[in-house]
């Protein structure tokens, strides 16, 4: 079972919204059970559940330990429009693994156009319960690749064709992985790129590059 978010007063904690219908519904929570709620002050809190229905889940901590999953470094994915399978497989497996937050863009090459930003968050919301992360990464949408490199303070393009490999590029600590369509970068594109950093010679899916950029660049800054 996931660890929810919840609001914690007074060792107790409660839960409303999608996420209290998910428990009472879905999953079929019943009083006297614990369930594991994650406090953003860095704690795992064990709960027993008093109070279950699909608008309010409450219950009385019991127990809590400290819990600090959240990377030292802050590692953004802005990411192409991918066809929507492939684009929700980035968001998920990202935020689990420890990625800050997400960029959606459209390249020249993008096959996804759709802008579903509710949906990209319930998507990240979900795996961060999973991960039992203390916050949910933000994603946003840029018009285009110019438009999302000029808004990040130290983008780093991946290409395989690069002379520097993303395991040397140790610093600066924070930065934005930027993973191109499955159709790969335009010329122009390229152009735009001051840092550029490769994954290796293999030719990797977007959504598998995403997932094992964000590794490496996590990886050599303490993980």
């Amino acid at each position: 079972m996931p660890a929810f978010f919840a609001s914690h007063e007074s060792g107790r904690a409660i839960i409303e919204g999608a996420d209290a219908r998910h428990l009472a519904r879905s999953l079929r929570a019943r009083v006297g059970e614990e369930i594991e709620v994650v406090d953003p002050a860095g704690f795992m809190l064990t709960v027993r559940l008093d109070v279950v229905s699909p608008e309010r889940v409450e219950g009385t901590v019991v127990s809590q330990r400290a819990h600090q999953p959240e990377p030292a470094a802050r590692i953004v994915i802005a990411v192409a429009n991918l066809p929507a399978p492939a684009l929700e497989l980035v968001l998920s497996r990202c935020t689990e693994a420890g990625a800050f937050g997400f960029v959606v863009f459209q390249a020249d090459r993008s096959v996804g156009r759709a802008e579903k930003l509710g949906r990209w968050s319930t998507i990240c919301r979900e795996a961060a319960m999973l991960a039992g992360r203390l916050r949910v990464p933000e994603v946003s949408a840029a018009s285009s690749a110019d438009a999302a490199l000029g808004a990040e303070e130290f983008p780093v393009l991946l290409s395989r064709d690069s002379p520097q490999r993303l395991a040397e590029l140790t610093s600066p600590r924070d930065l934005t992985l930027f993973i191109g369509p499955e159709g790969g970068w335009t010329e122009r594109e390229m152009e735009l790129a001051e840092t550029t950093a490769s994954l290796g010679p293999r030719n990797l899916r977007a959504d598998t590059a995403a997932v094992v950029g964000l590794a490496i660049a996590l990886s050599v800054r303490g993980g």
